[in-house]
C-alpha cells in the first residue's frame, strides 16, 4: 500500500490555521494540505444549506488532491455541514474517506475544565444558533449547563488585523459581559471559533482569573492522535514527509499576508 495521502485541513478562512498549528506541533511528520475558503468567508451568517454546499465543495476538492482524511477546522462548518457529509455524502460517494470536526472532540473533554458544571460557549451566530455545542456537551455530560453567546464582530476585527487595537476593546468586553450576565457560576469559557485564540491577551484581562478560557487547537490535535491510533487502516495510508501545502479560494497574496498571524510563521499559498 502506498503511503501517499496527505491530511486535509479545511476552514472558511484563516482561523483553522490556529488548529493546524497545534496539529503540526503534535504530529510534525505527516503531509498536510490546508484550504481556506476566503473568497466566501465568513461562514457564520450563511444559511445551513449554503454552508453545507460550500463545505462539501471544499472537502471534495481536498479529496481530489488525494486526502483520505479531512479535518473541518471550522466550528461553523462542523456545526452545520459535518453530520450531513458524514451520513449522506461519504457512504454514497466516498466510503473509504473520513471527515472529522472540532465540536465532538471538545465536548468529550469539557468536563475536566469545569467544577461548577456551568460552561460558556462563545462563537459565531451560525455556531451558536445551531445549538451544536449545547447538544454535544449534554450528550456526554447532561449535568453541565451550557450558556451561549454569539460574537458577530470578532471575526471581522481579527481578519482586518484590528483585534489588538484599543478600538476592539468595546466589542470584546461587551460580548464577555453578556455571557457572564447569564450566570455568575460560569467557570469555563470555550472559544468555539478558531479565530478567537488571537484575542486571548485581551480576554485574559476581561475574564476573572478563576475562569478557564479554552482554545481548541491542542484539544483537536490530541483527539487526532487518538483517532489515528484507533484507526490504523487510515493511518497507514498517510504520507509522512513533513510537507505542508496551503491553498485559498481568495487572493493568495492577501492570504499569505494574513495567514502568518494565525499560523505563527510565514507561508506561501496557491490558488484553489
Amino acid at each position: 500500500m502506498q503511503h501517499s495521502s496527505p491530511i486535509g485541513i479545511f476552514d472558511s478562512g484563516y482561523g483553522g490555521l490556529t488548529v493546524f498549528r497545534s496539529i503540526v506541533d503534535k504530529l510534525p511528520g505527516y503531509d498536510y494540505i490546508y484550504l481556506g475558503d476566503n473568497a466566501r468567508s465568513p461562514y457564520g451568517d450563511h444559511s445551513f444549506d449554503t454552508i453545507y454546499k460550500y463545505t462539501l465543495e471544499c472537502v471534495e476538492w481536498l479529496f481530489a488532491k488525494g486526502c483520505q482524511l479531512v479535518i473541518l477546522a471550522c466550528n461553523t462548518a462542523s456545526a452545520k455541514a459535518l453530520r450531513t457529509i458524514q451520513q449522506k455524502d461519504l457512504p454514497a460517494k466516498y466510503p473509504d474517506r473520513r471527515v472529522l470536526g472540532v465540536i465532538r472532540p471538545t465536548a468529550e473533554v469539557i468536563d475536566s475544565y469545569t467544577q461548577s458544571k456551568q460552561v460558556g460557549v462563545m462563537g459565531t451566530r451560525g455556531t451558536v444558533n445551531s445549538q451544536s455545542y449545547l447538544l454535544e456537551i449534554n450528550k456526554f455530560f447532561p449535568e453541565i449547563k451550557v450558556y451561549q453567546q454569539s460574537c458577530p464582530m470578532w471575526v471581522p476585527l481579527i481578519e482586518n488585523n484590528e483585534h489588538l487595537q484599543s478600538g476592539a476593546d468595546f466589542f470584546i468586553k461587551e460580548y464577555c459581559d453578556q455571557l457572564l450576565n447569564q450566570s455568575d457560576e460560569i467557570d469555563c469559557v470555550l472559544l468555539a471559533c478558531t479565530h478567537y485564540p488571537l484575542l486571548m491577551p485581551k480576554l485574559k484581562k476581561v475574564f476573572p482569573d478563576h475562569i478557564n478560557v479554552l482554545t481548541q487547537g491542542e484539544i483537536v490535535a490530541n483527539s487526532l492522535v487518538d483517532y489515528l491510533e484507533r484507526h490504523p487502516e487510515i493511518e497507514e495510508q498517510l504520507a509522512k514527509h513533513g510537507q505542508r501545502e496551503f491553498y485559498t479560494s481568495g487572493d493568495p497574496k492577501a492570504f499569505d499576508e494574513h495567514a502568518s498571524i494565525f499560523f505563527g510563521e510565514a507561508l506561501k499559498s496557491g490558488k484553489m
